[in-house]
C-alpha cells in the first residue's frame, strides 16, 4: 500500500509537467510510470530524483544500457524493492536481455547473496591483494 497519494492532475504543476515532458522525451514514450506519478506529490523530490536517475541511466557511459538495467535490478533484488526489480528487469529485456541471460543473471545474484551472507557471518579479512591502496 502506498504511503502517499499521487496528485490527481500532476500536469497542472509546471515543475511536474516539465519533468514529465523530459521523461517522455528522454524515453521516447508517452508512458509515465507510477514511480514518477507518485514522486510528483513533491515537485522538488521528483526533479532531483529524475535528474539523478537520468544522469546515470539515460546518459551514455562506459556501461551498455542493458548492463546498467541488470545492475539496477540486482541492487533492487538485494534491497527487496519489488517495484524496481520488475521495472528494471523489464527495461533490461527491452534492451535485449535474453531469457538465457536472465537465468544467468539470477544465478549470479543468488550466488552473490549466499556468499555475501556467509562472509558477513564469518567476517573474513579482505586479502591485501584486493585492496587498492596497499601502503
Amino acid at each position: 500500500m502506498a504511503t502517499v497519494a499521487p496528485p490527481q492532475d500532476p500536469g497542472t504543476n509546471p515543475r511536474v509537467k516539465a519533468v514529465f515532458d523530459d521523461i517522455r522525451a528522454t524515453r521516447g514514450s508517452d508512458f509515465i510510470n507510477n514511480v514518477w506519478r507518485y514522486l510528483a506529490f513533491d515537485a522538488g523530490l521528483l526533479e532531483t530524483t529524475w535528474a539523478e536517475v537520468k544522469a546515470v541511466m539515460a546518459t551514455p557511459s562506459a556501461l551498455e544500457p542493458k548492463v546498467k538495467e541488470m545492475l539496477y535490478a540486482a541492487v533492487s533484488i538485494a534491497n527487496a524493492c519489488d517495484y524496481c526489480t520488475h521495472s528494471h528487469l523489464a527495461a533490461a529485456r527491452a534492451k535485449g536481455m535474453t531469457g538465457v541471460e536472465q537465468a544467468d543473471f539470477f544465478r549470479v545474484v543468488a550466488s552473490a547473496g549466499k556468499t555475501n551472507h556467509l562472509l558477513n557471518a564469518l567476517r573474513v579479512p579482505v586479502d591485501d591483494a584486493f585492496l587498492i591502496d596497499k601502503e
